[in-house]
């Protein structure tokens, strides 16, 4: 039976900024101050999640470790580098480090890794694991493991195990069918949990030597960060921005998720509830720009090639963001079951936005391949031909109105930043076809591209607000026209760009951070609100310095930092009336924004 105190830590909800994530570049997990981990997808960062509880509550699945004393107080860190957790507990008797990572190396089977480390006194120990698979649907037959040093959990194509020297014993109770250990641990004492995953119709996974784990894992991790070739005031933020990327980073293909998580809601207790388990094509250009810059052109090259793979075929038929492996189809559907996120509902697999019309790719992928030919990462005719073939169907395209950059469900408009961007994909196409000599219809091009910024200028500038609109005759303004001053569609000075950033800050500025629009203004499709919206307002600080606004840049941006939780971490958004990090986490997006504002405070250039 479980313990009063481990009762009560197995119905505690937390918030996001409590969780940490630990992960293998193929998958990764969600780990709770208080020892829990709520969310975990196996095998891979889209599959389904085989611990829920971030989206309802215990009895979806929670895998919990904690001391068995209810004021027990916690503090945790990374191993530097690394995305190895430790969490140390301190209580009357004694304090312990619970140590916890996914093994970097195993090719085998997913392995998830927990260790007690006993520090100093004598702690009496809790373990209780609720393992649901298909999102907290599905309980699992249990049984001992031949070689009785654990559990074996199986349901229908999965399969988890669980080795450990201590006594595991089933129960069931108010979470339903659970396995649960009590234990005590002395100082220089260890106590390993080795969870790893497999297919059912298989062998047991084998046992895995723990400590060998620990180390290869931490030495990847170590040499890999050590890499990073960015100094100066900042250097720590970005390196563990950089880990955060990396982490993300589906390494068996190259493509990097947008986050680990689905559903976590912009607002809390609303419908603004996606799936972020995908790669967004809008995140390409900023994510070779910072590997590159940082030094890992060998994590630029993957991204490189999942990004030209994925694009491949039908240029009518580009979508905004694809699978892990370049899948198409990502059908969205709703969780019905699962109470959400602090009752956040629909929670939803998959993303309809996948095929909605957002023109603004098309500079976001001509800006990715600039970046990656000019920089070196392949020769530079390789993937011309298709870079003309979606020039000429943006060609076709470019004035039709679309959804745009914040995939609004309502009406399509003639946004603003989408035909920005259809600017930067002609501009962009044009400088390489005449550093490189590549064959390319240059004056048709200019033409369009020229056309193109004189309609932007014409359309989208209204003079009654002295700024520039988030869609062609409104008097909206939208966040995503900053990146107008480091895109260069005008000169920072711009008294066009001068009134713009001035807009946003009178318009979008709540409590000190950018809102990217206002629902309540802009007719897209869904009720309520959101939080800050974090990379707009990391944007912000790019634009202040190239303002050379230096001032008011690193004051916006300490105050960013502010509010990242205790490990470094950012979600998608932040509600300032609460204190609260909102959206899916953590979020590439904002930490791709963090590292292009610091390095640009850091005189390293932005991204």
């Amino acid at each position: 039976m479980r313990s009063d105190p481990l009762e009560k830590r197995m119905a505690e909800r937390l918030k996001i900024e409590d969780y940490a994530l630990i992960g293998d570049c193929r998958s990764a997990a969600l780990v709770g101050r208080n020892g829990a981990i709520d969310w975990l997808c196996w095998p891979r960062f889209d599959s389904p999640a085989c611990f829920s509880a971030l989206l309802g509550d215990a009895s979806h699945g929670r895998w919990l470790i904690a001391p068995d004393e209810s004021d027990a107080r916690a503090s945790r860190q990374y191993r530097d580098g690394t995305t190895i957790l430790e969490t140390t507990f301190e209580t009357d008797q004694g304090q312990v480090t619970l140590v916890d990572f996914m093994a970097s190396d195993d090719q085998d089977a997913p392995s998830l890794l927990r260790i007690v480390r006993g520090d100093r006194g004598r702690v009496r120990m809790s373990m209780c694991m609720t393992l649901r698979f298909d999102y907290g649907s599905a309980v699992p037959w249990v049984t001992q493991l031949e070689s009785e040093d654990g559990i074996d959990a199986i349901a229908g194509p999965n399969r988890v195990t669980l080795r450990t020297p201590v006594e595991l014993e089933g129960t069931e109770d108010g979470f339903g069918p659970s396995t649960v250990a009590t234990f005590e641990i002395g100082e220089g004492e260890a106590v390993p949990f080795v969870l790893r995953y497999g297919a059912s119709h298989l062998p047991p996974p084998a046992a895995i030597d723990v400590d060998g784990a620990l180390s290869r894992t931490e030495t990847f991790w170590r040499s890999w960060s050590e890499r990073c070739g960015l100094d100066g005031e900042y250097q720590a933020v970005i390196r563990r921005s950089l880990v955060t990327l990396k982490a993300l980073t589906f390494r068996e293909t190259g493509g990097i998720a947008a986050a680990p998580t689905t559903s976590l809601p912009e607002g809390l207790g609303g419908v603004r509830n996606w799936d972020y388990r995908y790669c967004w094509l809008r995140d390409a250009t900023l994510t070779l720009r910072a590997f590159m810059s940082a030094g890992y052109y060998d994590e630029a090259v993957a991204w490189r090639d999942w990004l030209q793979r994925s694009l491949a075929g039908n240029p009518e038929q580009v979508q905004i963001m694809y699978g892990l492996a370049g899948e198409r189809t990502l059908v969205e559907w709703e969780v019905d079951w699962l109470p959400g996120y602090e009752d956040s509902r629909p929670v939803r697999v998959g993303n309809a936005a996948a095929m909605q019309l957002q023109i603004d790719i098309y500079g976001e992928i001509m800006g990715a391949l600039h970046i990656a030919r000019n920089g070196g990462l392949a020769h530079p005719e390789e993937g011309w031909d298709l870079q003309r073939a979606l020039l000429d169907h943006l060609e076709e395209i470019w004035q039709e109105p679309d959804d745009g950059i914040w995939e609004t469900r309502g009406e399509r408009r003639q946004f603003t930043f989408s035909k920005m961007m259809a600017w930067v994909a002609f501009d962009r196409a044009v400088a390489d076809a005449e550093r490189f000599g590549l064959d390319a219809p240059l004056d048709r091009w200019r033409a369009l591209r020229d056309e193109i910024h004189e309609t932007v200028c014409r359309e989208a500038f209204n003079p009654a607000v002295n700024s520039f609109v988030q869609y062609f005759g409104a008097d909206t303004t939208d966040a995503a026209l900053l990146s107008m001053v480091p895109l260069g569609f005008l000169p920072c000075d711009d008294p066009r760009i001068v009134g713009t950033v001035q807009r946003v800050e009178q318009e979008l500025m709540a409590e000190g951070f950018v809102l990217r629009y206002r629902p309540e203004k802009s007719s897209d499709g869904l009720p309520g609100t959101e939080g800050a919206f974090l990379a707009v307002s990391f944007m912000l600080v790019q634009v202040y310095a190239i303002q050379g606004r230096r001032e008011d840049a690193k004051r916006l941006f300490e105050r960013l930092l502010a509010i990242g939780n205790d490990v470094g971490l950012f979600a998608e958004e932040y509600d300032p009336r609460i204190e609260r990090q909102v959206g899916n986490f953590p979020q590439a997006f904002t930490h791709l924004a963090l590292v292009g504002a610091a390095m640009r405070l850091s005189g390293e250039g932005g991204l």
